[in-house]
């Protein structure tokens, strides 16, 4: 205000004027992508964590399948290596005398057994890898439609900034679009689909 009391109001305060007293038109379109972009970027950033928890839980369980098939791979060495103990034993009792063959028979059944024992640990070792394969696998399925929704959803705020700037009608309609696309695939993931 000037010293006579004249006030000359510039464009900008008018606007501001006109946004705070409810303003009609594009004021209602502001309020509206507003709120709209702060509800999508809240569910984004939702999103956005559990795209890092699967991500985070696949690559545990990888690596859990990974521990099982060295485990495996353990037992399947250890099964070789008394398989090898037994040929030896069997050698031993068809070239041994007579009186001692029941010694060396006794070591083949022995090494028999531990086989039977040693081969139902490897194969449930590898059950359970292959099990927590499966399991990686479907977190990194999971991760990649949170990681979708997220996308979805950035876009769909982007498209609201641009609709704000422009004040197109059919960005507000691609904005809400995309909302509801990122949802939906937001919704996909959280049922594992």
């Amino acid at each position: 205000m000037s010293s006579d009391g004249f006030h000359v109001h510039g464009p900008h305060d008018h606007e501001i004027e006109h946004a705070q007293q409810g303003g009609h038109g594009a004021g209602g379109m502001i309020n509206q992508i507003a709120m709209f972009t702060a509800i999508i970027a809240t569910v984004g950033a939702l999103f956005s964590y559990m795209g890092g928890a699967t991500q985070a839980n696949a690559g545990l369980y990888k690596n859990n399948a990974a521990i099982k098939k060295t485990e495996a791979s353990n037992q399947w060495n250890f099964f070789q290596a008394k398989s090898t103990k037994q040929s030896l034993a069997e050698l031993a009792r068809d070239l041994a005398p007579t009186d001692k063959r029941d010694t060396y028979q006794g070591k083949v059944d022995r090494y028999e057994k531990e086989k039977g024992e040693i081969k139902l640990g490897a194969e449930k070792m590898e059950a359970e890898a292959t099990a927590w394969d499966h399991q990686s696998d479907e977190q990194m399925h999971q991760h990649h439609r949170w990681a979708q929704a997220t996308t979805v959803l950035q876009v769909s705020i982007a498209l609201a900034a641009i609709a704000l700037l422009t004040k197109k009608k059919w960005l507000e309609y691609g904005m809400f679009a995309g909302g509801a696309i990122g949802m939906v695939v937001g919704i996909l993931a959280t049922l594992h689909i």
